[in-house]
């Protein structure tokens, strides 16, 4: 078992993926999609094929043809993308005619099914990607004082029970009061919404989870670039995400990031 498959959605997280598998001694093929996936992915696998969105047995051929039993789901897929204009093969149409609901979970886990039914099993992508999953305990050099902790352990516990509602998976809080809760606009907009409602001298903690029943192999909660500058638009004190549930998209450079904008990131354990 010494192959993995990629299904290589957008953004940095299919390239991290392939870099870690690589480095594990893996041999990594990617089925990566027409105008989503970052052109990158090839140099860093040692073989791939490109698909469309909608072209359920391709994306399987891709990877049974070459042996391949296991496979991971890295990245995502623009929503105007999944829900319109699809190209769908005759397996996804007969896949999506029995979905009695269709959103992003349910599709993603009747592709699983589709591609378990070939032999090939989606994984939780956790165990191969190393340190870039943060553990419990501060991440950066400074940590938070008294009132950011109480700020931490409040919005841990909102944060949550907002996810498990499936409404957003991040808050921003500051003394004790919810500031802003991730909605339809997702976690930057969220951040950015709390900052500027915490006042001019900002400060205020945002707490990111994972869902009490996330499914890892469909969606892991990421932490990139893009949310430290949204972290820095709204002059956060405290990124606070929950340890062995979330993704460091490039660690190095979000703590160096973080260090020069003195920004406190600590992985926190829900309890």
């Amino acid at each position: 078992m010494n192959a993995l498959g990629i299904i290589a959605g957008n953004g940095e997280f299919p390239l991290l993926l392939a870099r870690c598998a690589r480095q594990q001694g893996l041999r990594v093929v990617a089925a990566a999609f027409e105008g989503e996936t970052q052109p990158g992915i090839e140099s860093l696998v040692d073989e791939f094929e490109w698909v469309r969105v909608g072209q359920l047995n391709k994306l399987s051929q891709a990877f049974t043809k070459r042996g391949i039993q296991r496979a991971i789901m890295a990245g995502g897929i623009t929503p105007a993308t999944l829900f319109k204009n699809l190209s769908l093969d005759l397996r996804m149409i007969a896949v999506a005619a029995r979905l009695k609901k269709r959103n992003a979970e349910t599709i993603f886990g009747a592709i699983a099914d589709e591609l378990g039914k070939d032999g090939v099993e989606l994984l939780d992508p956790r165990p191969f990607l190393g340190d870039s999953i943060p553990q419990t305990g501060n991440l950066t050099r400074q940590k938070p004082n008294s009132d950011q902790q109480d700020d931490i352990t409040f919005g841990l516990q909102i944060a949550k029970a907002i996810a498990a509602l499936d409404i957003g998976q991040t808050v921003v809080v500051k003394r004790g009061t919810v500031l802003a809760v991730e909605g339809f606009e997702g976690t930057d907009a969220c951040i950015r919404r709390g900052g500027e409602l915490a006042g001019e001298k900002g400060g205020a903690v945002v707490v990111k989870v994972s869902k009490p029943k996330q499914d890892f192999r469909f969606d892991i909660p990421c932490i990139g670039l893009k949310t430290l500058e949204s972290c820095a638009a709204g002059k956060i004190a405290v990124l606070a995400i929950e340890a062995g549930s979330s993704l460091l998209l490039d660690k190095e450079k979000i703590l160096e990031t973080a260090r020069r904008q003195d920004l406190v990131i600590v992985g926190v354990a829900d309890s």
